[in-house]
């Protein structure tokens, strides 16, 4: 691109690139770009059109109207037209009346007026990103303005690039930043607090007293409730690519980070066919599983836990075996968090069934539909 711009307007073309470069945020150097195009060519309007795929206008943002007859124009044009041949050509056009050029047709109701236009494209590298369209200057647009559009277009190309790095970066830092707090929240203070807890349990089962015991038991129950809470942290703060891993690898992860606080030894036996559920189910299924060993890790004082995973016909078979010493159903502590089970599985579509009795163990027995 050749331009021809006199040394009087070069001022203009310096300033303006630099209010716009100027800019940090993608939004701000759009908005930046148009308001400057506007004003340094003297055009009443001034709208830059991003196109996305298949070539159709995702975003158009102008300048010019006022609220009201944005709202009276209704939904934004979609690069159809005028506006479409130059997404489609690719190249500069200007016009003493817009009416001249074949393939403009009017405006829809509502929409003021307007005479000459000059269309410009907008590149980021060497893609397309948009056009910029100025409108109704009077006296139509000069040689000048169209160098100087030209121009800014190019520098503001640039600027764009440098904005989508800037937002790509920080997302990434943004990543890293989140693992690496979720992996402190896990690594070092939910570890601590198992730590407290084991602790703490054991001196109960160490006391007489019946008063201190259940305060002690209490405590770890507090303890408990603020792991849990710490591990919705953790889990929200995961990245995708975690969040995509397969159920059984969870369930593995998952047993490996919860068995690492206990003496108690898991053991996981987990068909290949659980990895087909649908990826919300298996984010339950976690939490659920999550629930389950917790309680059994915390209370059962077993020395092995049996983590079964079956798939079949469309039901997921979730089963925890421990060889603990086992409960009263009939006269359950409020702190194991059954009936959250109960009520999870149940939302869920499920069923889920216990058996156990004092000195004998526990089995949990979940249900699921693999899909919601």
């Amino acid at each position: 691109m050749t331009t021809e711009i006199p040394a009087g307007r070069l001022s203009t073309l310096i300033d303006a690139a630099a209010n716009v470069v100027g800019e940090v945020a993608l939004d701000r150097v759009l908005r930046r770009l148009v308001s400057e195009a506007r004003r340094r060519t003297g055009a009443r309007y001034a709208a830059l059109g991003v196109i996305g795929i298949h070539g159709v206008l995702s975003e158009f943002i102008h300048e010019g109207f006022d609220d009201a007859t944005a709202a009276a124009i209704g939904t934004p044009p979609q690069g159809k037209g005028l506006l479409g041949t130059v997404v489609r050509e690719k190249r500069t056009i200007v016009l003493d009346d817009i009416s001249d050029h074949p393939d403009s047709f009017g405006f829809p109701e509502g929409h003021p007026p307007m005479g000459s236009f000059l269309g410009v494209p907008v590149r980021a590298g060497n893609n397309a990103f948009g056009n910029l369209y100025l409108t109704d200057k009077q006296g139509g647009f000069s040689k000048e303005d169209i160098d100087l559009v030209e121009a800014l277009a190019l520098i503001a190309g640039s600027a764009i690039n440098t904005a989508r790095l800037r937002d790509r970066l920080k997302a990434i830092a943004i990543v890293e930043d989140r693992d690496r707090i979720a992996r402190d929240l896990h690594d070092s203070i939910i570890q601590d607090l198992f730590a407290i807890g084991l602790s703490l349990q054991s001196l109960s089962d160490r006391v007489d007293d019946d008063p201190i015991s259940a305060v002690l038991d209490r405590s770890v129950d507090q303890l408990h409730s603020t792991v849990e809470t710490l591990r919705g942290y953790i889990y929200e703060l995961r990245s995708a690519d975690d969040l995509k891993a397969s159920l059984s690898a969870q369930l593995i992860e998952l047993t490996e980070r919860m068995g690492s606080a206990y003496p108690s030894e898991i053991v996981l036996d987990i068909e290949e066919q659980v990895d087909e559920i649908d990826v919300r189910m298996a984010e339950e299924v976690v939490k659920l599983v999550t629930e389950v060993l917790s309680n059994a890790l915390r209370h059962s004082r077993a020395e092995l836990l049996q983590l079964e995973g079956r798939s079949a016909d469309g039901e997921l078979t979730i089963l925890v075996r421990d060889d603990g010493k086992g409960f009263d159903l009939d006269n359950v502590e409020r702190g194991l968090g059954l009936l959250n089970m109960q009520e999870r599985v149940r939302r869920l579509g499920g069923e889920i069934s216990i058996e156990t009795s004092e000195g004998s163990g526990t089995e949990v027995s979940i249900r699921l539909p693999t899909r919601f």
